[in-house]
């Protein structure tokens, strides 16, 4: 693997924002997830649940409910009293529509996505028409005294059961009257506290499940208005609950940050009659869960403390395989963090702001896994905030660390950084070129003489860099058929004369800087594209898809190399495919041109060409364990694969020179600092 003088960073003080609502899109392969900053993320079931699409969130614009429609439709309604439409393709705001009843807590679709039902601040249930190009009011619903905070309908489309504090009701969809109206708490003597539905669903059965804020899971007859069972899972409340697409799988999110598994199952063996059964309960998170979904093969949460867990459900997994594995995922599946190489700088990203630090340094060297003393300390030299409401899409600073660029929904900004000594000033260039915004991805050139704006349909802009500060609009790189997708990822070669652009689609197109025309197109793969890099020697493309497939396309001939060919049909290590953190990011060592150096959340790995890929029978061993084994056994395990598991979560990896690397690291336990302190549970001996 090498030696390396490693900069270990942990000053990135990251902390992603928790989890608040959850929607599987019916029959289809998306999860919408959607957090306490107005973000919205989608996953692809189908690609390793790699995240796919983000649409960063604004400061005035909070997530209450997310829903499906009509398809392939994604809306979210929130505390603004707004209804979004979410363009998935440019990944940003399509429409919006002020549901007129203040803030809006829940909303939900009829099972045909043709309607949707809002519940607002003022009582009232609204219903809007799905239509071509947005929606469409139709009529408000009985309303009564009492925020609307859950909803659901049934099935058949015929009736709505709402929740609010102390009661839930049932509507008649065509009347628009309240049919049925239920005191959860008549049953019980001498309340003193009011008790919150928070979650709610109506089963085809006719049964309507609540969750509330005494921690019951309650299941009453809805024609009739009694209970027929009720469970207590929490000692505080039951805030989310989700029911299978077959009705007979409930999960149950708390606040304590346990979820429950709920079961519709036999009395008896052989026995018609079914009841529902608490079976499974699990604690992956530490606080709140707030969003729970259920797909037709895992069960789904999120909770404040920023985590997605992914459990499978295990009778539909046929056998012991990467599908029956638990998923867990904290951080994004981009990049938060870019390097100047030449200046050692690092550009952290934030929701509203960005900070340019420079890396320490030391005269010493040392034996392996020695900690060196610093002559220098990391500097926190520039914090650039930005003005607005709008987070923040995307951010690069260029190699030399002359240049840091980053772009909003709506603005562009470009800065020029002067270094005079140790002190640095920053400079904002004027009248930057009016492009389609937002800019999704922005890469520099090696040379630091241009700039590459990744934007909607498939397109990317070219700009030239001027000194002493300022830039132009050199062209518009577009392929050979227009894409609604976004470009989304970009890597251009070290000598400029490539540039390869990534689209929602998943196509890889390459173009040819010298001439500003498109030069041919990576054939199609069927996963996501997480990672790519160009090698700076071959200009071979080094590709990374999101079930851990790695491939190598060399550009000048337009064809697969041959090491990518013989990866191809002798097959990577079962472990390696196994992993479920995607690759994000791909670097070279010039000096070792058969190294490629990658990395995912959790390993470093440098992956050597010039050695034989293993086969499912060699251990694909961390490198600290290897160096434990005799000699000679360390020979048998001699593979292409040399993983290090020191570094973790490790949220960006490049190579400073040939000798130099800088791993950025965020421990779990600094971020849990930083959150509210939880629900304390009593443990059994304190």
């Amino acid at each position: 693997m090498g030696e390396f003088e490693v900069h270990r960073v942990r000053f990135f003080g990251l902390v992603p924002a928790g989890v608040r609502c959850l929607a599987c899109q019916p029959r289809g392969a998306r999860l919408a997830l959607a957090r306490t900053d107005g973000a919205v993320e989608i996953y692809n079931c189908s690609a390793n649940y790699f995240q796919e699409k983000v649409i960063p969130g604004h400061e005035t614009r909070s997530v209450e409910a997310l829903c499906w429609a009509a398809g392939e439709r994604l809306f979210g309604a929130g505390l603004s009293g707004d209804i979004t439409e979410y363009d998935l393709a440019g990944l940003r705001v399509a429409r919006s529509l002020h549901g007129s009843g203040g803030p809006i807590w829940s909303m939900a679709a009829n099972s045909s996505g043709t309607q949707l039902a809002v519940g607002c601040e003022d009582g009232s249930v609204k219903l809007f028409q799905v239509i071509p190009g947005g929606i469409q009011f139709e009529r408000n619903l009985d309303r009564r005294k009492g925020r609307i905070l859950c909803l659901s309908w049934h099935p058949s489309g015929t009736h709505i059961a709402a929740g609010s504090i102390d009661i839930f009701r049932v509507l008649d969809v065509s009347s628009g009257q309240t049919v049925q109206r239920v005191m959860v708490n008549y049953h019980v003597q001498k309340v003193k506290r009011e008790c919150v539905v928070w979650s709610i669903a109506f089963l085809s059965s006719g049964t309507v499940v609540t969750s509330d804020s005494f921690g019951r899971v309650q299941f009453w007859d809805w024609e009739r208005g009694t209970l027929q069972e009720s469970h207590t899972v929490s000692t505080s409340s039951a805030l989310s609950l989700a029911v299978s697409e077959k009705e007979d799988s409930i999960i149950v999110g708390t606040s304590t940050g346990a979820t429950y598994q709920f079961q519709l199952l036999p009395v008896r063996m052989g026995s018609l009659e079914k009841r529902w059964v608490r079976t499974k309960p699990f604690q992956h998170h530490t606080h709140d869960v707030r969003a729970v979904a259920h797909s037709s093969t895992a069960l789904i949460s999120g909770g404040l403390d920023a985590q997605l867990v992914i459990r499978p459900l295990m009778e539909k997994v046929q056998k012991k395989s990467y599908d029956a594995a638990l998923r867990k995922f904290t951080f994004p599946h981009r990049r938060l963090v870019s390097c100047a190489r030449k200046a050692r700088l690092l550009l952290f990203q934030f929701s509203q702001h960005l900070e340019l630090w420079r890396l320490g340094s030391t005269d010493e060297t040392g034996k392996d896994g020695e900690v060196l003393p610093l002559r220098r300390m990391p500097e926190h030299l520039v914090q650039l905030k930005s003005k607005g409401p709008e987070h923040i899409y995307c951010s690069c600073v260029s190699p030399c660390g002359s240049w840091v660029a980053y772009s909003t929904a709506s603005r562009f900004h470009l800065y020029r950084v002067q270094h005079k000594g140790d002190s640095v000033s920053i400079k904002k260039v004027p009248k930057v070129p009016k492009l389609l915004l937002p800019a999704y991805q922005l890469q520099f050139s090696a040379n630091s003489s241009s700039l590459f704006v990744a934007s909607s349909r498939g397109s990317v802009h070219v700009l030239q860099l001027l000194e002493p500060g300022g830039c132009r609009h050199l062209h518009t790189l577009r392929p050979p058929s227009e894409s609604p997708e976004a470009v989304y990822l970009l890597a251009a070669s070290a000598d400029g004369h490539w540039l390869a652009a990534v689209g929602g689609d998943w196509m890889i197109h390459i173009y040819n800087l010298k001439c500003s025309k498109h030069h041919c197109t990576v054939p199609t793969y069927s996963c996501a594209v997480t990672a790519l890099a160009v090698h700076p020697l071959t200009n071979n493309l080094v590709i990374a898809y999101s079930d851990q497939q790695l491939f190598e396309f060399s550009i000048p001939e337009k064809q697969y190399t041959a090491w990518s060919r013989t990866v191809q049909s002798c097959g990577l290590h079962t472990v390696w495919l196994e992993r479920d953190s995607p690759i994000t990011h791909i670097t070279f060592n010039p000096k070792n041109p058969s190294h490629i150096l990658l990395h995912d959340t959790y390993m470093f790995c440098v992956l050597d060409k010039s050695l034989p890929l293993p086969d499912n029978s060699a251990l694909l061993m961390n490198q600290s364990t290897l160096k434990q084994l005799p000699e000679t056994a360390r020979q048998r395990q001699l593979h292409a694969f040399k993983i290090c598991k020191k570094f973790q979560p490790l949220l960006f990896a490049d190579l400073l020179d040939e000798k130099c690397l800088v791993m950025v690291e965020r421990p779990i336990m600094d971020i849990k600092t930083q959150l509210p302190l939880p629900v304390q549970q009593k443990k059994f001996g304190t």
